[in-house]
């Protein structure tokens, strides 16, 4: 990047387990809620911003670009243009990043960027067969015609598709995301006992940031819709109480065969949504403000399906190369925690001199993902995975704790369900 991407405000909601607090909020509304606290501590006005640029997945019905749906209820005038993003798992790096490119082009000047995900709300569909029934239905003419047509109708055809399920498939592969990760355990040879071991360490780390308060620089209290009698200040999804006694006894949930992911060292589905206002360093400057830091440089890469957990090492590969950098040089790296086994693959493929030879044409290994660096607040194992926003989440909790120890530079990194990998240096003064 010729120049660094400033970030100047960023706030996010407490991550909460689908159909827990936030199960009547739609990812719209989330997203307003967190826009509206973003702007009301920002330096910044409303007319100070160019563009909102929002990530979201699942892309909910109702509210069809649901960036520009966030923005007016968010409190922007109708004259801001506001646009969404997908990029998987990585939405919410990706409204960051496309920021980037636009405001570095002389195309706007700052933006209001970030991601939404109610994976509550998620719809579950009709069958093909339904939805067939359904369409001759409302065509037939005659009380004959539909008469006819309901003497064909059949109970199985109200088996519905369960979109979170479909949206968690990859099309392509043909698996799921908990069966590549199980492509992983068994390439890597992991065990269910370090699988289980890291699950209770993310939750370990994250109660342990929550008691010392360290979330409460990055998340605003939110009031539950629709009666607002309860306000939720925390993610609900470390448990003080887990033990590797209680994950042993979970049974394997994506090959219950002869499988190790299950729902204890995988991360949960999640609601939540973050948001940020960037512009460019030289502007930051020239308007005296002080970011909560900066996007030094990134990168994207592709790779098989079945094995996209490893995603972060194809991303990070191309990000030192780009940037000249080690990964010696960060001083602290948030992995996103889609599955124990695939932050473990990729400690392994990022040691690894023949992984690198094999699949990153480089000489050399990457380097050691120091497990003292590594995810120091806990993962999305405990504090969750709301797919459009947990990019963010990366970003926003990555900055904290750099300014918190007093470090420089640091690497947020995702793995993207159908094969991709997301890699971002950032830095604080």
């Amino acid at each position: 990047m010729k120049e660094r991407l400033a970030i100047i405000e960023g706030w996010r909601s407490p991550f909460c387990k689908a159909g827990t607090e936030f199960k009547g909020m739609q990812a719209d509304q989330l997203g307003a809620v967190v826009v509206r606290e973003v702007m009301a501590n920002s330096v910044l006005d409303y007319a100070d911003i160019d563009e909102v640029i929002m990530g979201n997945v699942a892309q909910p019905g109702h509210a069809a670009n649901i960036a520009r749906v966030i923005a007016l209820q968010g409190g922007f005038p109708v004259s801001t243009s506001a646009y969404t993003v997908n990029r998987n798992c990585a939405s919410g790096m990706e409204s960051m990043t496309t920021a980037a490119n636009k405001i570095l082009a002389g195309e706007i000047d700052s933006a209001l960027v970030g991601g939404s995900e109610s994976m509550s709300s998620v719809p579950l569909l009709y069958s093909p067969e339904m939805t067939k029934f359904m369409m001759q239905m409302m065509f037939a003419k005659t009380p004959l015609a539909k008469l006819k047509l309901l003497s064909q109708f059949r109970l199985s055809f109200l088996k519905p598709v369960i979109g979170i399920e479909q949206g968690l498939t990859d099309p392509v592969c043909g698996l799921n995301m908990g069966q590549t990760a199980e492509v992983l355990a068994k390439e890597f040879a992991i065990t269910r006992e370090q699988q289980d071991q890291f699950a209770l360490n993310s939750h370990q780390q994250a109660i342990k940031a929550q008691q010392a308060g360290k979330f409460a620089d990055e998340i605003i209290s939110v009031a539950i819709a629709p009666k607002y009698q309860h306000i939720q200040h925390l993610d609900n999804g470390p448990r003080d109480n887990q033990t590797l006694a209680a994950l042993a006894k979970l049974r394997p949930y994506f090959d219950r065969l002869a499988g190790s992911v299950t729902v204890g060292n995988a991360c949960p589905i999640t609601d939540g949504a973050v948001a940020f206002t960037v512009m460019a360093e030289s502007k930051a400057k020239a308007m005296g403000l002080t970011p909560l830091g900066y996007l030094a440089d990134y990168s994207y890469a592709g790779l098989a399906g079945n094995r996209m957990g490893l995603g972060p090492a194809y991303a990070t590969a191309k990000l030192l190369d780009k940037s000249g950098l080690a990964l010696s040089d960060f001083d602290l790296v948030e992995l996103n925690e889609a599955f124990a086994a695939q932050v473990i693959a990729n400690q392994c493929a990022f040691e690894s001199k023949e992984f690198a030879q094999q699949y990153l044409q480089r000489a050399h290994a990457l380097g050691e993902l120091d497990p003292n660096k590594l995810n120091v607040n806990g993962g999305a194992i405990a504090l969750g995975h709301p797919v459009g926003a947990t990019g963010g989440r990366l970003i926003l909790t990555l900055l904290h704790e750099l300014r918190r120890q007093g470090l420089q530079r640091g690497l947020a990194t995702l793995c993207i369900g159908g094969g991709q990998g997301a890699a971002l240096a950032l830095e604080v003064e």
